[in-house]
This record gives C-alpha cells, structure tokens and sequence, in this order.
C-alpha cells in the first residue's frame, strides 16, 4: 500500500505528474511526426523529382539526419535555437539570454529526424503504386491534380502506414531523449521521482510499463488504421471523377 501511494494515487503520490508527463510525451511526438511528415513529402518529392539538385539534397538530408546521433541534433536545436533567439532579442534591444522552449525544441528536433525517414517511407510507398493505376487515370482524362488527389495520395498512403507506425514508435522512444532539454516528458518525471524518493527502480520500471502502454496502444491504432486501408477501394475513386 505505501508503494501504491508513493507511485500514485494518495496525495503524496507521483502518479498524476506520470500520466501528465506520458500525455506530454505523446504530444511531443504527434508534433514531430507532423512535422516530420511534412518534410518527409518534400523530401521525398525532391528525391522522385529525377532533377541532379533537388535529387542530392534530398540524399543529404536523409543521409545527415538518420546517421548523425539524435541527441546531437538535439543539442544542436535547442542551443542553436536559443543562441538564434538571443541575437534576435539583442537586435531588437532586448537584453538576456533567451532560451527556445523545451517542447518546441523538442518536436523540432524529433520532427527533423522523423523527415529523414519518412521521406524514405513516402517514396518507397510511390514506388509501389501500380503503373498500370496511373496509366488508367490519364486514360480517363484526368489532369495531374486530380490524379494526385484520388490516386497517388491515398495509394501512398495506404501503402506508407506500417512505415509510418514504424516511425511514430522510433520518435516516441527518440522523445525520452527530450529530457536533456528539461521538458517534464514521461523520462524526465520519472528521472524526478526516482531521485527524489531514491526509489531508482521502482520509478524507472513504472517509466518503462508506460511507454509500453504507449507502444502497445499506438500498435493497435496503426494496425486498425492499416486494415481499414486495405479494406478500401481508393482506385474506385477514379470511377468517380
């Protein structure tokens, strides 16, 4: 019973600052993994491009940001960006030091990462696309824009999902590295509790049973999403144009 109250529920109890820290923790990685897709189709539009230029700055950018440590570009991200902010505020006459916020930093950093592999996600899921389906859609008249809606977005996307999950699980065990920032995420709380009631493992073990609630739930939500995907016709939306 002392452990229960210690861990969370009495009023002396970790256990709200865990769950709150677990629901930052999902909050950091649903803004990188929006970011990241973001850059990931830009990336991956340049690396399908077939231009020389655009071709190697996507190469670069896949190669720098998936073989650099995350928590260098971490580093680089937060303390870059503060130092960035700090000219800005000196420039406008603002005197002191000004830090970039932990969870921006953070999703940023992780967002970043994230692009590097979901460009390789989004191209291999275009790749995969029958010719013989975009064959067809010229074939009914439809322009680039109208094909790009009803056949390649949800063709890729169908075809992205389990790359997708894939990443969302490496970005949300990539965010517990987060806490060198000093944002309250499910590592960094537990990383408190732990020293502060020098209960190392107990805290630490709750922190893991978290994190596979985590990814237990996120399997799910993926692989539902995934055979909801394939139970779909997208390519009957060409009958629709």
């Amino acid at each position: 019973m002392a452990t229960l109250e210690l861990i969370g529920f009495g009023s002396t109890g970790w256990g709200a600052l865990l769950l709150l820290a677990a629901l930052v923790t999902l909050c950091v990685t649903a803004s990188a993994l929006a970011i990241g897709a973001v850059l990931g189709a830009i990336i991956a539009a340049a690396k399908l491009s077939g231009k020389t230029s655009l071709v190697a700055i996507g190469n670069v950018y896949t190669t720098v940001f998936r073989g650099v440590p995350e928590l260098l570009i971490i580093y680089l991200i937060y303390f870059g960006g503060s130092s960035a902010v700090t000219s800005i505020g000196k420039a406008m006459g603002y005197e002191g030091f000004l830090g970039l916020p932990s969870f921006l930093a953070g999703a940023l950093a992780i967002g970043i990462i994230s692009g590097a592999y979901q460009a390789e996600v989004f191209r291999g899921a275009y790749l995969a696309i029958s010719k013989g389906e975009l064959e067809a859609a010229n074939a009914i008249g439809m322009n680039r824009g109208l094909r790009f809606r009803r056949v390649i977005i949800p063709q890729v996307l169908r075809f992205a999902i389990p790359g997708l999950g894939n990443v969302w699980q490496l970005s949300l065990k990539d965010s517990a590295l987060i806490s060198v920032t000093g944002l309250a995420e499910l590592m960094r709380t537990s990383q408190v509790a732990a020293g502060s009631t020098r209960q190392y493992f107990l805290f630490f073990i709750v922190g893991g049973i978290l994190y596979l609630v985590l990814t237990s739930l996120s399997d799910r939500i993926f692989n539902g999403a995934e055979r909801r995907a394939n139970r779909s016709m997208p390519t009957a939306a060409m009958g629709k144009a």
